[in-house]
């Protein structure tokens, strides 16, 4: 097994240096020409969508808490369908007219300087612990099968991302994500009904799964999709849904699209896959409950099964599809770093001077920086999940209304932007840390923050009108 995720490794690396070789500049590093079709867009978005929490971290769910899983990997479906209808093409359509690369350029030409650079600090810290998340996945898949513990496994993961992606970066990504989602998704769609035979069968896996519960009841729960209670299905669509529409990673990808039909064909091809993806590895995550029931991890559940229920030469292509979802996940953040730090915060305050070689030299620098920082981050955090919810939360709290108001009104204004993100975020974490994760009610601190900032920005903008009308001359 190790040989064969070995050899799939130096794969990606070797497309990697050969795309490099078309990649003369920012405008090919970042937005890939704004060339690529429906396909394209289709393929690169679902292999960067189907991570470390869509396998590792869904199956890790599905083991603690049933088929109720479904809605972590099924609420990014729900949030790529209203992206592919909404925010995408209309945010593509700026980023044609205006020559966008990153979300920072929307920002500043919507609000004003500081909201690009206060949203782009905010989401570096949180979108290292996004990569982070999947290098820990990386690593339990390394773990299982080489047993080479986490820290060597983290830093083997971080290595390999970053030298394929400072290679060729969104035009090299395009290329490897159709290799990586094809390797993905057929390993996927034969580990499980050879997982189920090896299991016995469906109805022996219920039996085992009944023989394993404290009750009943409990058992009755783990084979429903809303079992784990409606507040906590409730906790992830709201952090997860607005995440899909919002994310920077995925609008930047969007950019890349030769025009606004590629956007809507390909980002609503994305959510129906994602939508029917979402029950794979919630299933795996329950077979394997049944066939090994005191994990001392959960996040344990889809290595173990893919080594000890899987014949080797499926168990070796099961995990080299596992590991491709996390590598391809990981230079969708590295993408979305890079050309944050790149674009927001070199070219806007160090070198706003900076031609076209040199944005693409300090991409590549940060790509590998960002890649350090992750493999630190990722030896300090317990789970995948852990790590993503971070993220995820810092995520939908500091851009949604900012983001969605920004499209769609004229009404906010900077100040009153700035005040809601800083103001939310400090809201949402203490939320979090008073009521230890679990919120007021049926709303979790991430909602909490989010209406705080609605709030805010609403009341902002009354105000100014207010204050505008009574600066007009009678």
């Amino acid at each position: 097994m190790l040989i064969l995720l070995i050899i799939y490794a130096l794969l990606l690396i070797a497309i990697g240096a050969l795309i490099s070789r078309r990649v003369k500049s920012a405008d090919d590093f970042l937005v890939a020409r704004r060339n690529l079709g429906p396909g394209f867009i289709f393929t690169t978005l679902l292999a960067a969508n189907i991570g470390a929490g869509s396998t590792v971290g869904a199956a890790g769910l599905g083991y603690e808490f049933g088929l109720s899983a479904w809605w972590w990997v099924g609420s990014a479906g729900i949030g790529s369908l209203i992206l592919a209808f909404t925010v995408g093409p209309t945010i593509w359509r700026l980023a044609k007219q205006s020559n966008f690369y990153t979300l920072g350029d929307f920002l500043e030409q919507r609000y004003d300087r500081r909201v690009r650079v206060i949203v782009a600090l905010v989401l570096w810290l949180g979108t290292l612990a996004l990569l982070s998340g999947q290098l820990i996945a990386v690593s339990r898949i390394l773990d299982a099968v080489a047993n080479v513990g986490k820290v060597v496994g983290s830093v083997i993961g971080g290595i390999v991302v970053v030298i394929y992606f400072m290679a060729g970066g969104l035009l090299s990504s395009a290329w490897v994500n159709l290799i990586q989602l094809i390797v993905m998704l057929g390993g996927f769609l034969v580990t499980v009904p050879i997982a189920l035979h090896r299991a016995g069968s469906w109805s022996e896996v219920t039996a085992r799964v009944a023989a394993q519960s404290p009750d009943s009841l409990r058992a009755t729960d783990y084979l429903s999709l809303t079992g784990a209670g409606w507040s906590w299905i409730l906790g992830l669509v709201i952090l997860l849904v607005p995440s899909f529409i919002i994310s920077p990673g995925l609008l930047q990808k969007i950019y890349g699209a030769k025009n606004a039909h590629a956007v809507r064909l390909g980002v609503a091809a994305n959510a129906f896959c994602l939508l029917l993806f979402a029950f794979l590895p919630p299933l795996l995550g329950v077979i394997a409950f049944s066939q090994f029931p005191a994990l001392s991890h959960q996040e344990d559940a889809l290595p173990m099964l893919m080594t000890r229920m899987l014949p080797e030469w499926l168990g070796g292509l099961a995990l080299a599809a596992v590991l491709s979802a996390e590598l391809s996940t990981c230079d969708a953040i590295l993408f979305m770093l890079s050309t944050s730090l790149s674009m927001d915060l070199y070219r806007t305050y160090v070198n706003p001077q900076a031609n076209s070689q040199t944005l693409l030299w300090v991409n590549r620098i940060t790509a590998s920086v960002a890649g350090a920082l992750g493999i630190v981050l990722a030896l300090a955090l317990p789970s995948v999940i852990a790590a993503l919810t971070i993220f995820y939360g810092l995520l939908v709290v500091s851009l949604c209304v900012p983001l969605i108001s920004g499209l769609y009104s004229t009404k906010p204004d900077s100040s009153s932007v700035v005040a809601a993100i800083v103001i939310s975020v400090i809201v949402t974490l203490a939320s979090h840390r008073l009521t230890h994760g679990q919120g007021y009610g049926w709303l979790p601190p991430q909602a909490v923050g989010i209406l705080v900032s609605l709030v805010i920005v609403v009341v902002g903008a009354k105000i100014r009108r207010k204050s505008v009308v009574r600066a007009r001359p009678e």
